[in-house]
C-alpha cells in the first residue's frame, strides 16, 4: 500500500497561484473574448485538425511552423496574452509551444482541456470551408 503524503500548504499555495497565472478554462476564455479582453487565441494542432474545427478567431500555428520567425511574428502578439491550446488535457503540445514562445518574449497561457473540453462543453466553433 502506498502511504499518502500530506503536501505543504505553502507549496500548494505557490502551485495554485502559478497555475492560475498561466492557465485558463473554456468558460473564462469565452468570457474574455466577449468582453474584448486582450487575448490572442492560438491553436497549435495540426493544420488538418484545425480545419475540421477550431475556436472562433483562433489562428493555427502547428509545430512545424514554430521555427519560422516570420510566421510567429504574423500570428503571435506581444501586446496580448497568447492563449494556446492543443488536443486535450493530456496533450503537452500547447505546453511545449508555451516554452518555445516565451523564449522569444511572447506572453502565454494554456487553455485547460484544450480543444476537447471546448468542443465537448458545447462552446461555439468554426470549421474551415
Amino acid at each position: 500500500m502506498t502511504k499518502m503524503k500530506i503536501p505543504s500548504a505553502a507549496k500548494s499555495k505557490k502551485y495554485f497561484q502559478d497555475k492560475m497565472s498561466f492557465t485558463t478554462g473554456p468558460v473564462e476564455l469565452e468570457r474574455w473574448v466577449k468582453q474584448g479582453q486582450p487575448v490572442n487565441i492560438v491553436d497549435v494542432r495540426a493544420a488538418e485538425d484545425y480545419a475540421e474545427g477550431h475556436i472562433p478567431a483562433a489562428s493555427n500555428l502547428p509545430k512545424d511552423q514554430w521555427g519560422n520567425a516570420k510566421q510567429l511574428k504574423a500570428i503571435l502578439r506581444k501586446d496580448k496574452i497568447n492563449v494556446l491550446y492543443c488536443y486535450s488535457h493530456v496533450c503537452h503540445l500547447a505546453a511545449s509551444a508555451a516554452i518555445e514562445f516565451t523564449k522569444k518574449g511572447y506572453p502565454v497561457m494554456e487553455l485547460d482541456g484544450g480543444w476537447r473540453w471546448w468542443k465537448d462543453d458545447g462552446f461555439e466553433f468554426e470549421v474551415e470551408k
